[in-house]
Formats: C-alpha cells, structure tokens, sequence
C-alpha cells in the first residue's frame, strides 16, 4: 500500500503538470488556492494520519496483551495475520507518505506558483476514506477480542485444516487395515538413516518433492516424524531404503523438504487448531480467570470439529507414485491422535465443574451419532466413562451426581445405537 501511495503520488503530480500546460482544465470547485494553502492542508493531513497510525498501532497492541494474558499467547499469530489490522494501518501510513509526496511537489516562485490541484483533492479524499476506516477499526477491533469471535477463528482453522488434510468423505465402505503399513517393516531392512540438522517443530512436509525424489532414486522413505512433532538435532527423521542408493545430493534434498520453525503452524497441523481450543478452554477453567461459559463454547466448537473428522476417510500412511510403487511411509493423524488428547485435557479441568462435565457429554453424544468406525465409536465410549468417573469422585452434591448419570447415560445410549445401526445414512 504504501508503494501504490508512492506510484499514486507520481502519477497525480504528472497529471497536475499536463493540467498546467493547458491540456487538462481543472474544474474551479477543486482549486485550493495558494501554495501556502496547499502546504497547510497537506500538512495538515500528514500529521493527523501518522498520529492515528500511532494510535491504531497501540490499540492493536492492547488487543494483543488482552488476548495474550486471557487466551494464551499462541493466539497472537491470528491476530497478526488478520488482514484487517494490516489493511488500516497500511491506509493511514500510505496517505501519510502520500501527502508528504505531494507536498513536495509544491513550488512558489516569482516565475509562476505550481500548486497541484488534482494531488490534492486526491489527498483528501483519501483523508475522507481514512476517517472511514477508522470507524470501521474500532468496531473490528472491539469485536475481535471478544471470546467468541475469537474461538470462531480458530474454530475456522480447524475445519479448514480437516477439509484440506481429510479430502474424502467417509463412504459405507471402511477400509479396516492399512495393507502398505502391515509390510512396511520388511522394506526398511536395509535402510540408511537421515538424522536431523535443525531444531525447531516441524511446520511443513514437502509430500510432493518426497514422493518426486524417491521415485527418482527408486527408494522407499519413511518419516519419523509429522507436522507439529519437535524436532531435535541428531535424532532420526527419516529412513531410506535401499541404503545403497543414498547420495548427499538425496539427504541434502530430502532436509530441504522438511520445513523446520520456532513455532507450530496450522498449515499442515491439524491437531495444532484443535490444541488451541484445548488451551483457551484449560485456562478459563482456571481459578484465575473462572469462565465456564467459555470453555463450553470451546467444547462445542471442537464437537464441530470432531464430528467433520469422523465423516472423513483417514489416509493411508504409504504413498504410492504413478506406477502404483510404494515411495514413502509416513505417521498419520487419526481419530483417536486428534480426540483424545483434547477430551483429557479438558476432562482434567472440569472435573469438578457440573455445567462443563454436562457439555463434554453433550459433545461426546453429538459426536458419537457421527462416528461410522467402530474404533471411532470405542474412543468415544471410553471418554464417557472417564468423565462419568471423574465427575462421581469429585462431585459431592447428590443433585449434581444425578444430572451427570442422566447425562452419562444419555450418550452411551446413542453410542451403543450407532453400534447397532445398519440402516445406510445419508
């Protein structure tokens, strides 16, 4: 934006030059007199747009301290790439250097003022639409650190992280037993080892250029490791197999397409999303900060989640090339991988919160009439019975007991029917 402002800047003074050589008439009403007049009002304009810039950056600052002491400070990065923060401040410093551009451009002489008219106007327009967007960032702003808006985003990448790394809905057929993982063993016999260079949590898996280099080299790769899992120096990452068609060329490749960072990422990891939520439901169940109500609407957010994942087919974990040759074995996210540890988390929390432990089942419920896997339906079943468990030993109120039986009883009732159904779904 500010190199748009720069280029707008020049092409307006050029416009304003044509106009003074008589080929552009400039309508009386757009004049603004003389270049004192024109200096004051660009003036003017600059210094109130680098100081709103000023303010709007300390309220982004304020929201990122809000978000960071309530909701944990792994939710900063959503509020750094929100567009909208950058797009506001991006407007105010692009007029500001606008303005001071024009400015510029004005000359009194004795051999005839330049005052560039059309620059000008251009200004204040843009001065008009900045007051705009000021308004339009308070509302954003006050809106974006509310506790629900801000579970929805992360909710949002959940869903979008489950639609990108789970493709396929679930159809009546299941597969049952992952076929290439049965025999993977017997391939890497004979395998050398990459050991890691870097540490850092594995951000990025290049699937496509591993695939590209063991079809070249007629290898077979397997991962130790996953988007999200930290990675340590001097530990194994991936295994080659057969070791004699290792080249340095090959391990310089394969590291290389095994993007490392300080921080996790939701671009292939998925469980990353799910986590948030995970963290923000922990922390307002907190004696610090005491907020049930937020916590559910964490709970159900990841119901939502849970649910899509359970409609979707898990990918096998060998990778096969265009001849149908196996080329590489990785770990992969399962139902169980992302459920159970959000469920335990949360579980571990609650356990002494009635209207918590009664939305966990009520989650547990929703999710379980979704489930079409029997080791799906399994996971579900034992979480029940953890929460039931946890809530009778910490639970001491009779009424409280019975609403958490009524509860638990409620959603074995609809796992044991998903069980028993053999009528197809649509």
């Amino acid at each position: 934006m500010v190199i748009a402002a720069a280029v707008l800047a020049a092409i307006a003074v050029w416009s304003d030059d044509v106009a003074a050589g008589g080929a552009i008439t400039v309508p009386r009403f757009a004049w603004v007199g003389s270049p004192e007049g024109a200096t004051a009002v660009l003036g003017t304009i600059a210094g109130s747009m680098i100081t709103i810039a000023g303010v709007v950056f300390s309220l982004t600052l304020v929201a990122l301290s809000l978000a960071s002491s309530q909701f944990g400070p792994r939710l900063l990065r959503n509020f750094m790439r929100d567009s909208t923060n950058q797009f506001v401040l991006g407007t105010f410093v692009a007029t500001f250097l606008y303005s001071l551009l024009v400015m510029r451009a004005i000359q009194p002489g004795a051999e005839g003022d330049f005052v560039p008219h059309i620059s000008v106007n251009i200004s204040v327009v843009l001065a008009l639409a900045s007051i705009g967007v000021l308004i339009y960032f308070i509302h954003h702003i006050s809106l974006s650190i509310q506790a629900d808006e801000i579970i929805a985003r992360v909710a949002l990448e959940l869903e979008q992280g489950i639609d990108r790394l789970f493709p396929d809905e679930l159809g009546e057929d299941v597969p049952r037993v992952d076929e290439g993982a049965s025999r993977s063993e017997s391939w890497f016999d004979d395998a050398a080892t990459i050991r890691a260079v870097d540490e850092g949590y594995l951000q990025i898996v290049d699937a496509d250029t591993l695939l590209e280099l063991a079809k070249s080299s007629s290898t077979i790769l397997r991962l130790e490791c996953r988007p999200g899992d930290y990675i340590v120096a001097g530990t194994p990452i991936v295994f080659v197999a057969p070791s004699s068609a290792v080249r340095d060329e090959l391990i310089d490749a394969i590291r290389a397409a095994l993007v490392v960072g300080n921080q996790r990422s939701t671009a292939q990891d998925v469980e990353f999303a799910a986590q948030q939520l995970v963290e923000i439901a922990v922390r307002a169940l907190s004696p610090g900060i005491n907020d049930p109500f937020t916590a559910m609407t964490c709970i159900d957010r990841l119901g939502s989640g849970f649910c899509r994942l359970a409609c979707r087919k898990i990918p096998s974990s060998t990778r096969l090339d265009d001849a149908g040759e196996p080329r590489i074995v990785a770990p992969v996210v399962t139902f169980e991988r992302m459920v159970a540890p959000a469920l335990s988390m949360i579980r571990q929390s609650a356990r002494a919160d009635v209207a918590v432990t009664l939305r966990l089942l009520d989650a547990i419920r929703v999710v379980g009439s979704c489930v079409r896997r029997d080791a799906d339906r399994e996971v579900l079943v034992r979480h029940a019975n953890l929460v039931h468990d946890c809530a009778s030993e910490s639970l001491t109120v009779r009424d409280d007991n019975e609403a958490v039986d009524r509860r638990y009883a409620r959603t074995m009732e609809t796992l044991q029917r998903q069980a028993s159904r053999t009528a197809p779904v649509f």
